[in-house]
């Protein structure tokens, strides 16, 4: 059996200092599915992070909230609602909850092509 330990020699952030470090997003060949990548700081304690994704008319057409997450390094598929009204962009806030602190919104703005072949690549 062999099980996972995390890096001993990292400087883990205290509440305060824990950051968005960087926030990207690639569509799917198929139009309709979203891959998000999220790093955070390493952290002492596990942050929340929201995540949104609005269309053109800045309409939300997917959302999600990640509570506690166990790593700094995140990726996750949002599924897209709706008919496609490109720019879209992804915002994603780092909190802790009962007024704790908080880091700066993140945005991240991209356009959406659907593969004329259908889905493929599901």
């Amino acid at each position: 059996m062999e099980f996972f330990f995390p890096e001993d020699n990292l400087t883990r952030a205290v509440p305060e200092e824990t950051r968005i470090t960087s926030l990207s997003a690639a569509p799917y060949p198929d139009g309709r599915r979203l891959r998000v990548n999220i790093d955070v700081t390493p952290f002492q304690k596990r942050p929340y992070i929201e995540v949104s994704l609005n269309d053109a008319d800045g309409e939300e057409v997917a959302s999600t909230n990640i509570v506690e997450p166990m790593s700094w390094k995140i990726e996750f598929t949002m599924h897209i609602r709706g008919e496609l009204r490109n720019p879209y962009t992804v915002n994603a806030r780092l909190y802790y909850p009962d007024d704790g602190p908080s880091d700066e919104p993140r945005q991240f703005s991209f356009n959406v092509e659907q593969d004329p072949n259908g889905l493929e690549d599901l």
